[in-house]
């Protein structure tokens, strides 16, 4: 299963591309971000985020996207045109006929981390481990994207064992 796991934001939006059977450790493919131009209409850096998410989907042809849930940021502002960017990110895995989760930051935490309070760093940490690496993604809306994916992907190896054992 490849897994498309995406941090929304309108100025960065980071991206992580993992795979994983559940048979071998999970393998991180590809990470990066997608900036958009800081003086340019949110139209315009909309169609950015969603050409680029569009070119990773048929650059990797993942089987699902994951796509971090909003939070409630202090300024209304920013949580509105955070949902503009997850909306363009949504409509661009729509489009393709993906599966697409939406996971909350604390659940994203948890299954990283083992706790939904977990600081970036020790989800920095953690996907070191989990995925074999030197070093952690970066930068850190990378890391985020990449963190994305692997609990979700963790989550479908944790249901498909558990379908196994029902079985059984």
């Amino acid at each position: 299963m490849i897994v498309l796991g995406i941090d929304p934001g309108t100025a960065v939006t980071g991206y992580g591309v993992v795979r994983g059977d559940g048979a071998v450790p999970p393998v991180l493919v590809e990470c990066g971000v997608i900036r958009t131009h800081a003086r340019a209409p949110l139209a315009s850096r909309l169609r950015e985020i969603h050409d680029g998410i569009v070119e990773l989907i048929s650059r990797h042809t993942p089987d699902v996207l994951a796509v971090e849930d909003v939070f409630y940021a202090k300024n209304v502002r920013t949580t509105v045109v955070l949902g503009h960017a997850r909306g363009v990110i949504l409509l661009a895995g729509e489009q393709q006929s993906l599966r697409i989760e939406e996971i909350s930051p604390a659940s994203i935490k948890k299954a990283i981390v083992g706790t939904g309070s977990a600081t970036k760093e020790q989800v920095q940490f953690m996907l070191t481990r989990l995925l074999r690496l030197k070093s952690a993604p970066h930068p850190t809306d990378a890391a985020d994207g990449v963190a994305t994916a692997l609990a979700i992907l963790m989550g479908a190896r944790v249901s498909s064992i558990a379908a196994r054992h029902s079985m059984v």
